[in-house]
């Protein structure tokens, strides 16, 4: 018998028929249909953000930690704009997020009514795919294709823009069986042909490097358990991209810690220096590649993708292989073992003294002396206080996010939530939100820089609203960091605009919302602290006052290669070659 509803009625047994179980998002005018069906029912919760930005963030730190789609609602006009940012960092970093956005009246699109706007046309370029639904008859199938075209092939943000006489319709609903998908299939399997050429490459390979990005965490846990199994059976080193963090453990023998721009020396080094590049879901990123025709200049190259337009569209390589991860993985050992399991063992164990050798540099180092709180000695103190926990890391954008990169370890998976492609600060705060949303037990940190953070404080709000225990781990040095540290190395030390006179008192801030505020400023305190912030059982807003000109290193300099380093004060700021001579 078919069922027969209003428009709104629809997206709330469209959303419980896809397993939704939260919504962030905002009312207005242009959607109080759809939030008048939320009241009267209690299966799908829903958490008010204090800003449109906000709610899309808390959606994409809800999907990257489970894994599932995050779900974002929010009304027409400035409600659909503010949402853009959201959905353009959710594009860059392949999250699968479906955002539903209210409209004017379909008879009154076009006529400049009230917050109007050509929503679909604003978000074609930042989201995978959008819809403007002009009758109630074909707005449950949407929903159903929307939350198909965000989950399957490369994820991504799709919206579905819903005009307000469409939400008061009534017609009847089409369950998600009899949506019709079939238009768009992605390819998973990937060419076994060219499988059995990157196999024979595995076994000849002197010099090889698995390069792994967040395409192995978006394929789910299988892909990541089956990477584990070919890298610990091969023997090869493993390094991965900010996004892939996880991925393999960090506790691994075979990890060589994040590569890029802030990457590790051993990771950057090996990178350079391979014969054999396997590139598992990562799409080449200028942060990773540095200048391109000095990109690991020796090697062959096997980019394995879902996504055919990522292949071949920044650096060519020599085998590809579009599909899915976990099914190309799962194919790569088959044919691995059948073929009787063999590498280069000799050549491997000489590449590996090699490798050791340039781990010998330590890149990491740091010196935390006097009375000053090194930021990086501050992340070492929180890595080694909650790593036992059953935690999950968030960051805002800056040196706070590299460092922490750097200096915690990710076991597994799911665990780590950053903006990559995109940059966007302002991040980690509501995704934080989102991730202890779905994970109500959870240690969840959100290590922030002072600067990103104020971006979306007001959030604060909706931590206390609805009792969420989020940690604000703030590393502040009164500056915008990063971008001090730009303009110490690339402009002269011309500091131009790159720090406020206007910080407020974080302590007093988090008590006006009724949070707990703690201030450290002594290293002799700080654990503490720390340990004060996890054992509280509400939100807390750490403000730790660290080092106000410390860079972040080691760092690829703008048009350098992977083996021109620059390592910081304790190698005379002078810039590694591949022999590790100081070349200044």
């Amino acid at each position: 018998m078919a069922q027969k509803m209003t428009g709104a009625e629809m997206v709330i047994k469209a959303l419980k028929d896809q397993g939704v179980d939260t919504v962030f998002g905002y009312p207005g005018g242009a959607v109080l249909p759809i939030y008048d069906a939320i009241f009267q029912q209690n299966d799908i919760r829903h958490v008010l953000a204090r800003h449109e930005q906000g709610a899309v963030h808390a959606a994409e730190g809800y999907a990257r930690s489970t894994g599932k789609p995050g779900v974002c609602l929010v009304t027409s006009g400035p409600g659909a704009t503010n949402a853009v940012t959201g959905l353009t960092d959710a594009l860059m970093d392949s999250i699968p997020i479906v955002v539903l956005t209210g409209q004017v009246p379909t008879f009154m699109i076009g006529s400049d009514a009230f917050q109007e706007a050509d929503t679909v046309g604003i978000t074609r370029p930042c989201t995978k795919h959008n819809w403007l639904v002009k009758e109630t008859s074909e707005l449950s199938s949407t929903l159903h294709e929307a939350f198909h075209v965000a989950t399957t092939g490369r994820p991504g943000p799709v919206l579905v823009d819903i005009p307000k006489d469409v939400q008061f319709a009534t017609d009847e609903y089409t369950p998600p069986a009899k949506a019709d998908l079939g238009h768009y299939q992605p390819q998973v399997k990937g060419d076994l042909e060219t499988i059995n050429e990157l196999v024979e490459a595995i076994e000849k390979a002197e010099r090889p490097i698995f390069y792994t990005g967040g395409g192995v965490i978006n394929s789910g846990p299988a892909a990541s358990q089956l990477l584990r199994e070919l890298v610990d059976a091969t023997g090869f080193p493993i390094t991965s991209t900010l996004m892939g963090l996880g991925c393999y453990p960090a506790s691994g023998d075979k990890w060589l810690g994040m590569l890029g721009m802030h990457g590790l020396y051993e990771a950057n080094m090996a990178m350079h220096g391979c014969d054999l590049m396997i590139n598992i879901g990562a799409r080449f990123d200028d942060r990773i590649t540095g200048v391109l025709d000095a990109f690991s200049p020796n090697s062959r190259k096997a980019h394995i993708d879902i996504d055919p337009s990522s292949i071949n569209k920044v650096i060519r390589v020599e085998m590809p292989i579009v599909g899915d991860v976990g099914h190309v993985l799962e194919d790569m050992l088959n044919v691995w073992k059948a073929r009787g399991r063999k590498t280069n063992s000799g050549a491997v164990k000489k590449w590996w003294g090699q490798i050791d050798e340039w781990r010998q540099v330590d890149c990491l180092k740091f010196e935390q002396k006097g009375k000053v709180i090194k930021p990086q000695y501050a992340l070492t103190r929180l890595e080694e206080l909650t790593k036992k926990h059953d935690r999950y890391i968030c960051t805002e954008v800056g040196q706070h996010q590299m460092w922490a990169a750097q200096y915690l370890g990710f076991e597994d998976p799911n665990r780590w939530m950053t903006s990559g492609g995109l940059g966007t600060m302002g991040y980690g705060f509501p995704a934080s939100i989102g991730v202890q949303m779905a994970h109500p037990e959870a240690l969840v940190i959100n290590v922030a820089g002072e600067a990103s953070w104020l971006m979306n404080m007001q959030e604060l709000g909706t931590a206390m609203q609805y009792r969420l225990p989020v940690k604000q781990f703030i590393l502040n040095n009164e500056r915008l960091g990063m971008v001090r540290q730009w303009q110490e190395l690339l402009h002269g030390e011309r500091y131009s605009e790159s720090w406020s006179d206007a910080l407020p008192d974080f302590v007093k801030l988090a008590e006006a919302f009724g949070a707990k505020g703690i201030l450290c400023s002594d290293p002799d305190t700080l654990d503490d602290a720390i340990m004060e912030m996890i054992t509280h059982d509400g939100p807390v807003l750490f403000d730790c006052l660290v080092e106000k000109h410390e860079n972040c290193f080691p760092m690829i300099p703008s048009g350098k290669a992977h083996n021109e380093m620059l390592l910081g004060e304790a190698d005379t700021q002078g810039v590694i070659d591949a022999k590790g001579s100081v070349l200044v």
